[in-house]
């Protein structure tokens, strides 16, 4: 995540500085990309004349740089700039959109779209192949599921792919699963080519920046994207001011994830797939189907590959959803401290994506191994509650141990926020919310705590204890927000309640009721350099 300072010393004055250094600090200086100093308005004066610029923040609130711990940047810039399902209502809705992108995109080989959701249209059905024959004109065309875990594909793309009809979780009608999907997801993604996957990639760290977000961390790996789309990003991080990129290949050859310059063979090296389309791994059968999921790593194959990561010095991390898997990752965990020792392998950080469905059992257990617990709290938001897809496909009690934040937090497990993206959207102050108001209340973390995993939580996650927080010596990541009075959460179990009590020498931070307007992002820095300006500021 490394990237050049601005050399420029700065004094920002006359604002709101979210510091544990000043509860009440309004001015900061920044030199040579690091914080030199947070302090009083008063203060402030002395360091007028020794400064390259002085930013007057006319109130506006200063707080660390979002960090997003779980993204797929080429993919959420394809969504962005290309065809975008999330929205659509029905399915003849989606089917609208896929024949009007159809009809503006004439000369691309193959149609991409994703974000579409059956579970949430009248018809519960996705669209099936003659319909997407009819929409495209028989073009290929690969729509990948809200969750990314399934697609439904035309018959032209199935073609364009030898022995796919062969593979596991290939159905002749509907979506494709597993292997099947593996196989048309790279396809569908290797037509895109170098210039296309820039422009995306741009498009999203554009995005990112927009939203005060200043680091990603891009989930990559053999089974998601290419090679070339890993280290394109890498190296376009490196060249273009914008985010940093720390990036995750999931791979279990350690050696190739190395190489590429990944900092661990992590991110989404699955152990299971995911809810939306039953293949998250269950110990009991699904409510909505008469099976448990899939699951692809044994507790055995996590053991070894936390070993080999643990003695190479890479971060070791998987992707965990159903409670099978998360026990899965557990055992493997167990096993692996047992050949290398208890303190190695929390010393090594390791990780664990979306972690769901954990038991106490299992919560305890991460805390024992030192997991960071990479969740994406705006999952609980889309699909929780009594009558969320959860629910629907698990059961109303089961449905309600998902996501324990609360447990977790509890525990001393370390918590990373992000969307993973483009299945949920960046949004990091509407992932916060999500966090404090989780639908299942006793699940619900304050708004300090949430703020927290969004910020230094990413750091810590990459292993760097010294960065996302406004003290003196660290990075000057920062984003500047219009936002409206800051509050306080009240020392109470229940985030409902608020406090703006200046005694409490806390920082405040925007009230995230639901139904409050959120922060509006004016200007992102990243290592003293601005990345993004909105327009008109």
């Amino acid at each position: 995540m490394s990237t050049p300072p601005n050399t420029r010393t700065v004094l920002l004055r006359r604002g709101e500085v979210h510091s544990p250094a000043d509860p009440f600090a309004t001015a900061m200086v920044v030199e040579a990309g690091h914080v030199a100093w947070v302090g009083s308005e008063g203060a402030a004066d002395a360091f007028v004349d020794g400064v390259d610029e002085v930013v007057d923040l006319d109130g506006a609130l200063v707080t660390p740089a979002f960090t997003d711990a779980h993204v797929h940047t080429t993919s959420t810039g394809l969504a962005l700039t290309g065809l975008d399902l999330t929205a659509a209502r029905t399915r003849v809705e989606a089917l609208t959109l896929v024949r009007d992108h159809a009809t503006s995109r004439p000369t691309d080989r193959i149609l991409l779209g994703h974000g579409w959701d059956a579970a949430r249209w009248p018809d519960g059905r996705p669209p099936t192949r003659v319909e997407l024959h009819e929409a495209t004109g028989g073009r290929p065309v690969y729509l990948s599921r809200i969750d990314v875990h399934s697609a439904v594909v035309s018959t032209a793309l199935l073609d364009l792919v030898p022995g796919v009809r062969d593979r596991a979780g290939y159905d002749p009608e509907g979506p494709l699963t597993r292997d099947a999907h593996h196989a048309v997801r790279a396809a569908a993604l290797g037509a895109v080519g170098p210039q296309q996957r820039t422009e995306a990639q741009r498009a999203a760290l554009r995005h990112a920046a927009s939203l005060g977000i200043g680091s990603v961390h891009e989930c990559g790996g053999p089974d998601i994207s290419s090679e070339d789309d890993f280290t394109g990003l890498l190296d376009l991080a490196r060249s273009e001011p914008g985010p940093r990129v720390a990036g995750y290949w999931a791979d279990r050859d350690i050696e190739r994830a190395r190489g590429l310059g990944a900092l661990g063979a992590a991110g989404d090296l699955f152990v299971d797939g995911a809810l939306g389309s039953h293949t998250a791994c269950l110990h009991e059968p699904y409510a909505d189907a008469a099976h448990t999921g899939t699951g692809y790593l044994t507790a055995d194959d996590i053991a070894a590959h936390v070993v080999a990561c643990t003695e190479a010095g890479l971060q070791a991390g998987f992707h965990a959803i159903g409670d099978a898997a998360c026990t899965a990752v557990v055992d493997g965990m167990r096993a692996a401290a047992e050949k290398v020792g208890l303190a190695r392998v929390r010393a090594a950080r390791h990780r664990v994506e979306h972690a769901e469905m954990l038991t106490p059992e299992t919560v305890a257990a991460f805390a024992e191994f030192g997991l960071t617990a990479s969740v994406q709290p705006a999952f609980d938001a889309l699909w929780g509650g009594t009558d969320g897809m959860y629910a629907d496909r698990l059961g109303a009690e089961r449905a309600r141990t998902l996501n324990p934040y609360a447990a977790l937090l509890k525990a001393g497990v370390p918590l990373a926020f992000g969307s993973d993206s483009p299945v949920t959207p960046l949004d990091p102050w509407g992932t916060i919310r999500a966090a404090a108001f989780h639908r299942t209340p006793e699940h619900r973390v304050s708004v300090r705590a949430a703020f927290t995993a969004h910020t230094r939580g990413g750091w810590r996650a990459v292993g760097r204890d010294d960065a996302g927080v406004l003290v003196p010596g660290a990075p000057a990541d920062y984003a500047v927000w219009h936002t409206g009075e800051l509050v306080v959460q009240a020392p109470d179990d229940r985030v409902a309640r608020w406090s703006t009590d200046p005694r409490s020498g806390t920082p405040g931070l925007p009230d995230l009721t639901p139904g409050a307007a959120l922060p509006v992002c004016l200007r992102t820095v990243v290592f003293g350099q601005t990345v993004f300006v909105r327009p008109d500021e």
